[in-house]
């Protein structure tokens, strides 16, 4: 009787996955097929918050620099207190591209509170930038390398949809073994609780934005409260991408054009990547993260326990179940060139994912979360009980 009922639950999971979240799986909403043009090329500011990026930010710079973007185009840099060189490492970069003038080095201000590390850097190159007034300001992370194309491509797009918010989830790096197993998984999931044809859509409430390249009118951020409106976020992209179609329609997509240059060597640096914010997505709720593992046992666990251990209906429900599955990661590992075989290896990717997410909340719990460059951002309990007073 239970096995049945599990296996029935198991198949009416995934049926609905498939049939009715969006069409999530899909990864259909991507910027290969290209725009037209606008007829005249608007001003963009690209601004890039950085904190002990010496490794990586000559990189990021220099494909800023190299893009090959018609209209007028400076990137600001904001060093967030690094202490590696990061700031003089971007400035040789520029040199070398003979693009100096093009790249304005800021020395962040001290942290106050309230505000996360990346978004109080993000708010002061935003104002360096709006005195510039130029119509986009190109919100990119330290670690993204960008095709000489993206801009224009970005900008075209943007144009031509009148989107007050136009972000690219970048590729990530997958060479490792860990990147291999977790990686396409992250963006599925990602994709599942932001289908992006439904956040795409102007009807719809849903908004969702993929942090390391979002293109953003100025003006409609202005309007929007700017970067302060979001200055405690931990998830900082989604939610710049909920305030940003408050003000207008914003579209999401992926890209192999924008691709993250940091490596997570091992799972366990995985696992930290993804535990900074997992119980910030549950709004630090211990009821919801409860029914959260619940619901992922269900999901990705319950299916092939019945197809090696169940009997009858129920086996044949299970099976039924992990063929979903993995017809559901299908598009995604194609999208990052890895076997098809890796479809039936969801059911453990999803148990560490689970594992992660109450990682999450035990670290936020201890005073930890959402640790990033040696600061804890994620709220107390006693900060998170005083805003809810």
């Amino acid at each position: 009787m239970i096995e049945g009922v599990l296996g029935l639950l198991a198949v009416a999971i995934w049926a609905y996955l498939l049939t009715a979240r969006g069409g999530f799986w899909r990864a259909d909403q991507t910027d290969a097929a290209g725009v037209p043009e606008p007829a005249a090329w608007p001003g963009v500011v690209a601004v890039v918050p950085a904190r002990d990026e010496a490794d990586v930010i000559a990189r990021s710079v220099g494909s800023l620099l190299a893009q090959d973007y018609p209209g007028a185009f400076k990137v600001v840099l904001v060093d967030d207190d690094s202490s590696d060189g990061t700031a003089e490492a971007a400035r040789a970069a520029a040199r070398a591209l003979g693009a100096a003038d093009r790249l304005e080095v800021l020395s962040g201000a001290p942290l106050p509170a309230g505000w996360t590390g990346k978004l109080w850097a993000m708010s002061q190159g935003v104002a360096r930038a709006s005195e510039l007034a130029p119509r986009y300001l190109l919100l990119t992370d330290a670690d993204i390398a960008h095709d000489a194309d993206n801009l224009r491509r970005l900008v075209a797009r943007a144009e031509r949809g009148a989107f007050t918010l136009t972000s690219l989830m970048a590729e990530l790096h997958c060479a490792t073994f860990a990147e291999k197993l977790l990686i396409p998984a992250f963006v599925l999931f990602f994709q599942m609780v932001y289908p992006f044809r439904q956040v795409n859509d102007p009807r719809r409430k849903l908004a969702g934005a993929a942090g390391g390249c979002m293109l953003a009118d100025r003006e409609a951020l202005a309007r929007a409260g700017g970067v302060a409106a979001i200055r405690a976020a931990v998830i900082d992209d989604c939610a710049m991408g909920a305030i940003m179609k408050a003000q207008g329609p914003i579209w999401l997509g992926l890209t192999h054009r924008a691709r993250s240059i940091r490596p997570y060597p091992d799972v366990g640096a995985i696992g930290r990547m993804i535990s900074r914010s997992a119980f910030a997505q549950l709004n630090y709720s211990a009821l919801t993260l409860a029914g959260t593992l619940v619901g992922l046992v269900l999901t990705y666990l319950v299916p092939p326990a019945l197809a090696v251990f169940g009997s009858g209906p129920a086996r044949w429900a299970g099976v039924v179940a992990w063929l979903g599955m993995a017809v559901c990661f299908q598009p995604m590992l194609r999208f990052y060139r890895r076997s098809p075989l890796w479809g039936l290896a969801l059911p453990a990717i999803g148990t560490l994912y689970a594992l992660f997410t109450l990682q999450s909340a035990i670290q936020v719990w201890r005073g930890e979360g959402g640790m990033w460059k040696g600061r804890a951002q994620a709220p107390t309990s006693r900060s998170r009980g005083a805003r809810t007073a």
